[in-house]
């Protein structure tokens, strides 16, 4: 979590706008929810489908007011809030209504053999009580989309939303605290000194979106609880393009997942892998592509959004320097302004290996590609380097698809589009190793804000009772029976 300054405001939601609270407010905020676990474990689904019923109300009735905090936070158009902030969670709120009865309901499970006159079934119990930080690129999709998931496994839960977002975050607390009682759901705001305040305390599970380097502090803070995580991280997710792709319609898929909200988005590519014949092309066919999205100038788009801060600035632009100094070709774009905090979409060739902007995640507008002679050559390159979030791929060959996939690992893979597959709430969404650990979305997230309790009945059959002590030679001519009949 990057960190401009602490904010003023230490808050938590109670229905209306909140007054500065002392830092012990949040030990009494957690106790508070702490106490609510047992009765909000023990709601039905229909109670539950209730608040999931009167947040998207709450949502619809903010529209409005969500899309003018994005533009305000980051210039963000009101059509890709629209799209990337307000879509994905009223399709995750429906979704959730309208299965929530069967994932609630206990699930059976075959009884062996060896296990006569018993029964089986596997309990979806909530976790207890949660934390849920958010980060600030999608700053209202992925503080609410979690939440969702909480609440149909029947938590009670603590929203950190970014304080680099502070209009969304202001959103966010008034939205909760309309729809959720303070011993439910709580919203805290503050910087990297509440974050730590609230990994200090033992909540049973953690729930972070946002870098690597602050994952692994995250999953460390939480170890000393044993509580479970999920970490929704990043990385480095390549994109593939092969000589037999159609060039128009990858490039045009290419810069519609690159450069949404500025490039500042976990799954977009980070880097592309063409055919070395098929270079040339793929450039042209990328300019053509963002000139048709944001105009000859893409500055004076509307719908082409700021980086979020000064210091992502510097470093992307000190990444794009470096590059060049290496040797690295600025095909397209470049341009930038500090006082916007504006970089236009850029398109780099030449790049190196070890090249600046292929040492770290780049998470902005800039995309650097590097070649191929054989397909042979590319999944051991990616597989060299920490584990994506996403891959991509591009081609009309069906074999070397299946080659690429089954030779590397990702978090998820799209093949011949980007960053889509997030939209499906029927797939798990989360990354491996670096990139992540655990997933959700739809029934996956209900899955993991949700213990799996096993529960066995004995029935009045007892197979078990002829192998108890003592152990007679009886016993043991029943027990060598039984393993030559079960194992």
């Amino acid at each position: 979590m990057e960190s401009q300054g602490r904010l003023v405001l230490v808050a938590v939601s109670c229905g209306m706008a909140s007054p500065a609270l002392a830092p012990d407010r949040i030990l009494a905020v957690f106790r508070a929810l702490q106490a609510n676990r047992a009765t909000v474990k023990r709601t039905s689904a229909s109670q539950r489908i209730s608040k999931l019923e009167k947040l998207r109300e709450a949502i619809q009735a903010r529209e409005p007011k969500i899309r003018e905090a994005l533009a305000k936070d980051f210039r963000k158009a009101a059509t890709e809030v629209d799209l990337t902030e307000l879509f994905p969670v009223l399709v995750e709120i429906k979704d959730a209504i309208k299965h929530l009865h069967r994932w609630m309901r206990p699930q059976r499970v075959d009884t062996p053999m060896s296990m006569l006159g018993t029964a089986s079934e596997v309990l979806y119990e909530p976790k207890g009580c949660v934390l849920i930080i958010a980060p600030w690129n999608y700053p209202f999709q992925l503080a609410i989309a979690p939440v969702i998931a909480a609440v149909a496994a029947g938590n009670t839960m603590v929203l950190k939303p970014s304080e680099l977002t502070p209009a969304t975050a202001a959103v966010l607390q008034d939205l909760i605290g309309e729809v959720f009682a303070e011993n439910e759901v709580a919203v805290v705001q503050g910087d990297a000194v509440e974050t730590q305040k609230l990994l200090a305390l033992p909540f049973e599970h953690f729930f972070f979106t946002g870098s690597t380097k602050v994952g692994r502090i995250v999953a460390e803070a939480a170890a000393k609880h044993l509580a479970s995580t999920t970490l929704e991280l990043g990385g480095k997710s390549p994109a593939i393009v092969d000589d037999s792709a159609d060039m128009k319609s990858t490039a045009r898929r290419l810069v519609w997942g690159k450069f949404v909200n500025g490039g500042q988005t976990c799954i977009a590519p980070d880097y592309i892998m063409v055919a070395e014949g098929k270079q040339t092309a793929l450039v042209e066919a990328l300019r053509s592509a963002i000139t048709d999205m944001y105009g000859a100038d893409a500055k004076k788009s509307a719908d082409f959004c700021r980086i979020i801060n000064s210091r992502n600035y510097d470093r992307l632009t000190g990444m794009l320097d470096a590059t060049v100094k290496e040797g690295g070709k600025v095909e397209i774009g470049g341009e930038r302004d500090a006082g916007e905090r504006y970089i236009a979409p850029t398109v780099v060739t030449n790049v190196k290996p070890e090249s600046a902007l292929m040492a770290e995640e780049i998470f902005g507008p800039i995309l650097p590609i590097l070649t191929f002679k054989n397909l042979d050559e590319v999944a051991p390159f990616i597989t060299a380097r920490d584990k994506p979030l996403a891959l991509y791929m591009f081609g009309n060959d069906e074999r070397r698809i299946d080659d690429v996939i089954a030779n590397t690992t990702a978090g998820g893979t799209s093949i011949n589009n980007t960053v889509i597959h997030f939209a499906n709430q029927n797939l798990p969404f989360g990354g491996v190793g670096p990139s992540g650990l655990g997933s959700y979305h739809g029934y996956y997230g209900f899955k993991t804000f949700s213990h799996e309790r096993a529960v066995l009945r004995q029935g009045r059959i007892d197979a078990f009772k002829s192998v108890y002590p003592p152990y007679t030679e009886k016993v043991q001519k029943m027990f060598k029976w039984m393993k030559r009949i079960f194992t």
